[in-house]
């Protein structure tokens, strides 16, 4: 079952996200939950931010910093006994963007590794389209990449979830 929960800064997502993982461990309770990070820590208040994130989480979860290879670590790891929480696509395209790769090509990966994958895995991306056009061409790029990527995601999930102000709507499944 592939989740993918989208919304805007700090609508709930990854809160929401979490939870669903708390639900699959209440149900298996001897499998693994595991969090798959691709931010990167560029200064102080994004290391600050991380740390609090894995506070949150607890100890329960097994994390496992990612920000590039994302498809091959879903390739490895995904499996019926885990599951499997990827936190966030949007960083995780950043950093594609920022190290000018194929774009393109890595969102097909994904979603081939996606719909190769066996087991339960929820992905949290933000909606970046909702507010008014960029201004300058790298943040019209991203926000460009970031829409097709969720869109290409949201075609191999089987459930698609919208959240604002910590309320879920589900729009698949």
């Amino acid at each position: 079952m592939i989740t993918l929960v989208l919304g805007g800064a700090r609508s709930g997502k990854s809160r929401y996200a979490e939870q669903l993982g708390h639900d699959w461990l209440a149900k298996n309770p001897n499998s693994e939950r595991l969090y798959i990070a691709t931010c990167q820590a560029f200064d102080d208040e994004m290391t600050s931010r991380i740390d609090k994130h894995k506070q949150q989480r607890g100890d329960n979860w097994k994390t496992i910093e990612e920000p590039f290879q994302l498809s091959d670590c879903l390739t490895r790891d995904a499996n019926t006994s885990r599951f499997i929480l990827v936190d966030c696509l949007t960083l995780w395209l950043t950093n594609h963007l920022l190290a000018e790769n194929n774009i393109d090509q890595k969102i097909s990966n994904l979603c081939d590794a996606l719909a190769k994958a066996e087991g339960d895995i929820v992905l949290v991306a933000n909606e970046v389209g909702l507010g008014i056009v960029p201004e300058n061409k790298l943040a019209r790029q991203f926000r460009d990449h970031a829409g097709i990527c969720n869109q290409r995601v949201a075609e191999v999930a089987n459930r698609v979830v919208f959240i604002a102000a910590g309320l879920p709507l589900v729009m698949k499944g």
